[in-house]
């Protein structure tokens, strides 16, 4: 009986060593494959009818020899990606595992694109992960061994994720998209960002993930997968730094440090891919002060970004502002005061700790100087200053640090790294002044596997990145606040914030959830319906973005003998003149099309898209006004940004019920004498949307917010509610660019 007793004392014991072992190591956890693609090619007769609707339109409002216009995303993540891996598990309220097959599915079924590209994080990368979506993508884009199809174009990339923690350092992130699909015309392997992105995950030995499988015992797998997931990262060898990019093996990790590196190393490999910054203004990440300035420095290479996305998920980057979160170098820097738009987050916290002080019955001048010892210690922490505060709840902070004026501006607004800035400033120190010279485009930047998701306002959960707690103990697991609410600041340095292993804490990932929207599109004016023609337009950039609807849109300059469209840099002795036309998008009808039911199984139809399609009326909204945007750059460091970036420049109304034109012109370009910027956004009739009020405040008498109630992504708003207001969606063309001659 004894000898019984101990051997199932020791069983107990290793079927506990293995179990725990299990998920810390990885070693019963199952690796992300890319699935297995269901839809069937989409019937050409559908995609012949798609393009003659829309060329019918393009005459009708006057093109005379119309281009296709055709819509993708070229900004999409698999749960290849660490982020859009954890959005799955059951902790977030995750729907399980979003495999680039669906991503394909997706885009041929649900939304019904034109073109795609899969660009998950270069830093979660491994070899067996980047061949593998090489393989899914060709399968995707083949008819047959020979033939590729045309209905569905799809691309290979990977997005270079970087974060600085100080402004100095932080560069931003980048999508690398390359034309072809043969091994020898990618990149050999993905190339990641070096600093805290890649350090947190190749680092950090399991991030506190095991304990999630004994908590969730149902769930065991998925987070023994997460372990195998993290492991398989881990164990990549780090590439030589100082071995070319072409000479290295295929099986390491390779990192580049800034975007010049990244421009390099793809040269060295004969790359000459799309590189396309994005969420440029996203706050939850960016430090304060951070300015599009040190990239446009020679060494990191901006003539290789040609396109910018304006417009994610994440929300909108399009847009400047005078305001700053705060002012000065971020070693020393000042909270501002607020403005009638504009209240810092810094601000807010010193209100928050004076309320509390005057609660306690302290005097007023003790109150004050907490008040501003907050607003100190805040600004000086950056990213993540909401730490300081102890006891803090998101909704406290109202609408500070927002944007309240932006159309679905990005969370935490940082206006010197918008494009609007980012064109209007110019780099002296060389003989050549230089000048950012960007085409536009949108994207959804899904993290589910689902390109192109605005094209109706549903599931608020799958079609935006709306990722909160399932219950309230998980959001205290992932989100520990256990300090009680005091009046006095927490006297914190960033250094020590950085080191304080805060996570998700540091991003403010719950007030986040209420600018999560569903993104938007890339249009391309295309002279055929192929991946050349589709990357033709994009090195024209004969190109636009919209904010999800398909909206057509031209813009052209027409003073000469030719047409300059969108895109176009031109040097011109006379006033420059311009047409603009647009149509609105279609009115979506419900459910699927007849080829989607035929085309995907009834249940991929319900998982994967919702039960609803893109599946347009014959009837289109109507464009209400075109606004115009004029931006003249910088003859002289010592210019006001504030004082070139003029928007809207003109509003021009629009009349008509299938689209409008209007015209108009420069009328002082040559007595000014200066390069300009033109480009044009084509306003919508309103149209319900996903988290368009944001954090929905109550405003009092004087127009000032006094309660939020947030879009939270977790168990706090019912599943139903998706948030909705009805707001004007708009097509951003690519600028015009106009020098004189």
């Amino acid at each position: 009986m004894k000898k019984l007793l101990s051997l199932f004392t020791l069983l107990i014991i290793a079927g506990a060593i293995y179990f725990s072992g299990g998920i810390y190591y990885g070693w019963i956890g199952q690796l992300e494959e890319t699935g297995s693609i269901q839809g069937k090619i989409i019937p050409q007769g559908i995609i012949s009818e798609r393009a003659d609707i829309q060329i019918n339109s393009s005459k009708e409002i006057g093109v005379k020899e119309p281009k296709q216009i055709l819509f993708g995303d070229l900004h999409v993540h698999t749960t290849f990606s660490t982020d859009a891996f954890m959005w799955t598990l059951p902790m977030l309220n995750g729907s399980g595992s979003a495999p680039m097959a669906d991503a394909c599915d997706y885009a041929r079924y649900c939304s019904g694109i034109d073109f795609w590209a899969s660009t998950d994080h270069a830093e979660a990368s491994t070899p067996r992960k980047w061949k593998a979506t090489k393989e899914l993508i060709r399968q995707c884009s083949f008819a047959s061994d020979k033939e590729e199809s045309t209905d569905v174009i799809s691309f290979i990339g990977f997005e270079w994720t970087q974060v600085g923690a100080l402004p100095s350092e932080h560069y931003g992130h980048k999508n690398v998209i390359f034309r072809d699909l043969e091994d020898n015309k990618v990149a050999k392997r993905p190339i990641a960002a070096s600093g805290i992105a890649v350090n947190a995950l190749r680092n950090s030995a399991s991030n506190n993930f095991q304990l999630l499988g004994f908590l969730d015992i149902k769930n065991y797998q998925d987070y023994a997968n997460l372990q195998a997931f993290l492991k398989e990262a881990r164990e990549v060898p780090s590439c030589d730094a100082d071995v070319s990019s072409d000479e290295l093996p295929l099986d390491c990790f390779e990192q580049a440090k800034d975007p010049g590196e990244l421009v390099r190393r793809l040269e060295e490999q004969s790359l000459d891919p799309l590189i396309i910054p994005h969420g440029s203004t996203w706050g939850f990440y960016t430090p304060p002060t951070t300015s599009w300035d040190k990239q446009l420095k020679k060494e990191m290479r901006p003539e290789s970004f040609p396109i910018i996305e304006v417009m994610s998920g994440h929300g909108n980057s399009e847009e400047y502002r005078s305001y700053r979160q705060v002012i000065g170098e971020i070693e020393n820097p000042v909270c501002p005061e607020p403005t009638e738009n504009f209240l810092p987050s810094c601000w807010r916290a010193g209100q928050i700790i004076e309320s509390r002080c005057l609660n306690e019955g302290l005097d007023k001048a003790e109150c004050s100087l907490r008040a501003e010892r907050a607003r100190k210690v805040t600004s000086r922490l950056g990213v993540g200053f909401h730490i300081a505060v102890p006891g803090e709840a998101s909704e406290d902070y109202l609408n500070s640090g927002q944007c309240q004026d932006c159309f679905l501006p990005a969370f935490n607004h940082n206006p010197t790294t918008s494009v609007q800035y980012g064109l209007a400033i110019t780099n002296f120190d060389d003989e050549e002044p230089q000048n950012f010279n960007w085409g536009f485009i949108a994207a959804s930047d899904n993290h589910r596997a689902r390109p192109g998701t605005g094209y109706k306002p549903i599931d608020r959960k799958l079609t935006t990145e709306a990722a909160g707690a399932r219950s309230e103990f998980y959001r205290g697991f992932l989100l520990p606040n256990n300090d009680p609410a005091s009046s006095s600041i927490n006297e914190i340095t960033r250094d020590e914030l950085m080191a304080s292993n805060a996570g998700f804490q540091l991003t403010e990932l719950e007030r986040q959830q209420s600018f999560w929207t569903q993104g938007g599109l890339a249009a391309v004016h295309s002279e055929g319906r192929n991946r050349n023609a589709i990357w033709d337009a994009m090195d024209r950039k004969e190109i636009y973005g919209t904010s999800g609807p398909r909206m057509l849109l031209w813009f052209d300059e027409i003073s000469g003998a030719e047409l300059n469209p969108m895109g176009s840099s031109i040097k011109t002795s006379e006033n420059p003149k311009f047409n603009v036309k647009a149509v609105g998008a279609f009115k979506q009808k419900d459910g699927c099309e007849d080829y989607a039911l035929d085309g995907l199984p009834a249940e991929k139809i319900d998982t994967l898209c919702g039960g609803e399609c893109y599946n347009p009326s014959s009837e289109r909204l109507k464009i209400t006004r075109i606004e115009v945007v004029k931006i003249t750059p910088q003859e002289n460091k010592d210019e006001n940004v504030d004082d070139l970036i003029q928007d809207p420049w003109m509003v021009l109304p629009c009349d008509g019920e299938n689209g409008c034109e209007v015209n108009f012109e420069d009328s002082d370009f040559i007595e000014q004498g200066r390069k300009s910027i033109y480009y044009v956004r084509a306003i919508q009739e309103p149209t319900e949307t996903i988290n368009g009020d944001a954090l929905r405040c109550t405003f009092d008498s004087e127009g000032n917010c006094i309660d939020v109630n947030p879009c939270w992504g977790d168990y706090r708003v019912d599943s139903s509610d998706q948030c909705l207001s009805r707001e004007e969606h708009r097509a951003w063309s690519s600028p015009i660019y106009i020098s004189k001659n």
